[in-house]
């Protein structure tokens, strides 16, 4: 396993692109990720963190125009990765871009993505566009926030780490499904419910 410095993020893209399982900081805690569109790549992930294949993944993408292209966004999708990305919001939609692996959406015809507000993740997406965005801690452990608690937490074999070092949030994302006939709130982390829903009435 390499340890890259955000400067290196070039290279740790390459591991991606090579098919590789990277883990990096986000602007709310440490993920996990590869190429989405690798299968071999996505099944590690699940077994890196004994993950059940049935959940699906989300993808982070550079920009909101690089999330476009992933997903439908509709007028509301639109209005909320405007005011939130890039930021801690993860926008569930349908997929448009149907070479995604189907591993990564576990079967949904839905796909969650974000622009994440993070330098480092930013430098090493900018290199690869697109990645599986998920948390870099085993299944129902706690959310990781520093390089140290990655190493310490049991988490195991992946190729590269890229240290940005300690990040502040340290709470997941909120993730707003908008794939229905109204936006609904499936999980509420680092943005209040309350505060998604009173963005939508204005």
């Amino acid at each position: 396993m390499q340890v890259f410095s955000c400067s290196d993020a070039e290279k740790c893209a390459s591991i991606v692109k090579r098919g590789g399982v990277v883990v990096f900081p986000t602007d709310t805690i440490y993920g996990i990720g590869c190429d989405p569109y690798n299968d071999a790549a996505v099944k590690r992930i699940f077994r890196i963190k004994g993950r059940d294949e049935k959940k699906p993944l989300p993808v982070l993408a550079y920009s909101a125009q690089d999330a476009e292209k992933l997903i439908a966004l509709g007028r509301t999708g639109m209005a909320l990765a405007k005011k939130y990305w890039p930021g801690a919001l993860t926008i569930v939609a349908p997929i448009t871009d149907n070479r995604i692996s189907p591993i990564v959406t576990a079967g949904s015809m839905n796909l969650a993505a974000r622009v994440p507000a993070n330098r480092c993740v930013l430098l090493l997406l900018k290199h690869c566009k697109y990645l599986v965005g998920t948390s870099a801690n085993l299944s129902g452990q706690k959310s990781l926030r520093s390089v140290k608690e990655v190493l310490d937490s049991g988490l195991a074999g992946f190729d590269a780490l890229l240290d940005g070092g300690a990040v502040e949030k340290g709470v997941e994302s909120t993730i707003v499904d908008v794939a229905g006939a109204t936006a609904k709130v499936v999980r509420e982390g680092a943005i209040k419910a309350e505060e998604i829903y009173r963005s939508l009435e204005t």
